[in-house]
């Protein structure tokens, strides 16, 4: 029973979390690769795309009861109950899905507008001029500060949540009355919909880059330039797919990382450093290595940072059970944990697990 309680306990607070956490990290770090592999040059300004897509839902959700009330009421004459239900805590949907799912569409749209044109305005002029990557990276490092501000400006530097409300597919309570355990395991929606989104998203990029032409196109583009524009692919339009693909996969990454913890435009740039030592660790440009540097850098941040007091209280003998609470770090400097890994494969597998390219 006690191993049973330690293995729930576990599952609880680092495995469930772990796979939340890695899978976003898996879409944010699929963005930086592809800017990486298709574009050549590390765009740190993926962290704020991020932020700036959350944003974009984080607004869309808190307007769609407005509209929908505005449209009962223009339609049918009906606004007072109905508006009122359609401004609870639970939101639009009121069932088991956030609003913000709704919303996600939309906002990779308004967001893929927003890296286009910054592309249009910004980068292509370098691109043009053959610039070095390191001055692309220098470039992306002002487009980062400029998004930064944008979005503290449009919705203020403070927590948003747009999650309407907290669900429980599965809740502790209940968990203890089913098995009896003292334990309870609580396994939040917004983890299950971060898993299953992360997943789909995963499953159509990759079908998208091997099995479409335009998918071949990028990948062959990416291989070799000069030999893609002498087979006639036409580099403006790899680009611009590109920035698309981008832009709904950072939105993807920041709003499910939104819906599982809170929105606050801060952390999306202090999350740059776990994504881009996921992208480093599995191996820059390399897919595959980004989706498994994902989950890498994710159970190393929560295994170090946890407090194994409650498991191994558990598991040790009555005469060896903790007194403190056998953390290894605190949360506080749980990126902290992706730096140094980051420095160790920089050091020693500069290409990653995946043989990417070297950096």
């Amino acid at each position: 029973m006690d191993l049973l309680n330690a293995l729930v306990a576990l599952s609880n607070f680092v495995i469930v979390p772990a796979i939340a956490y890695g899978s976003q990290l898996a879409l944010g770090a699929l963005g930086v690769t592809l800017i990486y592999g298709i574009l050549r040059f590390s765009n740190f300004a993926h962290g704020d795309t991020m932020a700036f897509g959350a944003m974009a839902t984080v607004l869309i959700t808190w307007g769609i009861p407005l509209f929908l009330a505005w449209s009962l009421e223009s339609q049918f004459g009906v606004l007072n109950d109905v508006l009122s239900w359609l401004l609870t805590p639970f939101g639009v949907m009121n069932g088991p899905l956030p609003t913000a799912l709704v919303s996600l569409p939309f906002a990779i749209a308004v967001t893929a507008g927003l890296v286009l044109g910054t592309d249009r305005l910004v980068y292509r002029f370098y691109r043009e001029q053959r610039a070095k990557p390191v001055i692309l990276v220098i470039v992306s490092m002002g487009v980062m500060f400029i998004m930064n501000g944008l979005v503290r400006f449009i919705i203020g530097p403070d927590d948003q949540r747009f999650s309407d409300g907290a669900r429980f597919l599965i809740k502790a309570r209940d968990f203890k009355a089913w098995t009896g355990l003292s334990e309870g395991l609580a396994i939040r929606t917004s983890q299950v919909i971060t898993v299953v989104v992360a997943v789909a998203a995963v499953a159509a990029l990759f079908w998208f880059l091997n099995k479409t032409r335009t998918g071949k196109s990028m990948r062959a583009y990416s291989d070799n330039e000069d030999l893609a524009l002498l087979s006639g692919i036409n580099p403006e339009r790899v680009v611009m797919i590109t920035w698309i693909l981008v832009a709904a996969l950072a939105t993807t990454a920041g709003v499910l990382y939104g819906l599982d913890k809170s929105f606050k435009p801060f952390v999306y740039f202090q999350l740059l450093l776990p994504i881009f030592a996921s992208a480093i660790v599995g191996g820059l440009g390399s897919p595959l290595g980004a989706i498994a540097g994902g989950f890498i850098i994710a159970f190393s941040e929560v295994t170090i940072t946890y407090a194994w007091k409650k498991v191994l209280t558990y598991v040790a003998p009555e005469n060896l059970e903790p007194s403190g609470l056998v953390q290894l770090l605190s949360t506080d400097y749980k990126f902290a944990v992706s730096f140094v890994i980051l420095l160790i494969v920089l050091l020693f597998k500069p290409t990653g697990l995946f043989k990417g390219k070297a950096v």
